[in-house]
């Protein structure tokens, strides 16, 4: 996946790409690490790419074909992706609460690029506004991307 990289108003990083596999099972026995519960960095690493394949799957099957990038700031800030040239950021925390302070790079890439809209995809259990950024419970986000309600 390559670097989101439309305005440059920060340092950000546009030489290094991210790599994931086309399967998170595949990427798991590959590396041989097991998520076995919702918690961790390894499960964080997989819940982040299961929903990349999910992107992935709606940007094809949708027939849309938005690209999917990164952000990424010489200074550590990072969205985990963004659609469509900067139409949406989309963070991605496996975390059952998302904290203010793991939420300022979302608000940093928003404050710069003023997305349509800027979410943040978790393991909480309610939908909530922090801001502006829309905290989703992950299930929510898959059925409004799904449904075109995220993009489309």
């Amino acid at each position: 996946m390559e670097p989101y990289a439309r305005r440059q108003s920060r340092q950000i990083i546009l030489r290094t790409p991210k790599f994931y596999l086309f399967d998170v099972g595949v990427a798991g026995t590959l590396t041989k690490t097991i998520a076995a519960e919702e918690r961790g960095e390894a499960f964080g690493r997989a819940f982040e790419h299961f929903m990349l394949m999910e992107l992935a799957a709606h940007s094809s099957i949708s027939e849309l074909h938005y690209d999917i990038t990164f952000w990424r700031t010489k200074t550590g800030l990072e969205v985990d992706f963004i659609l469509a040239d900067g139409e949406v950021a989309i963070e991605i925390k496996a975390s059952r609460k998302v904290e203010r302070r793991e939420l300022h790079a979302i608000h940093a890439f928003a404050d710069d690029h003023s997305p349509r809209s800027a979410i943040v995809v978790c393991s909480e259990t309610r939908e909530r506004l922090h801001e502006g950024i829309r905290v989703l419970p992950w299930r929510l986000f898959l059925e409004e991307l799904w449904s075109g309600a995220i993009i489309g």
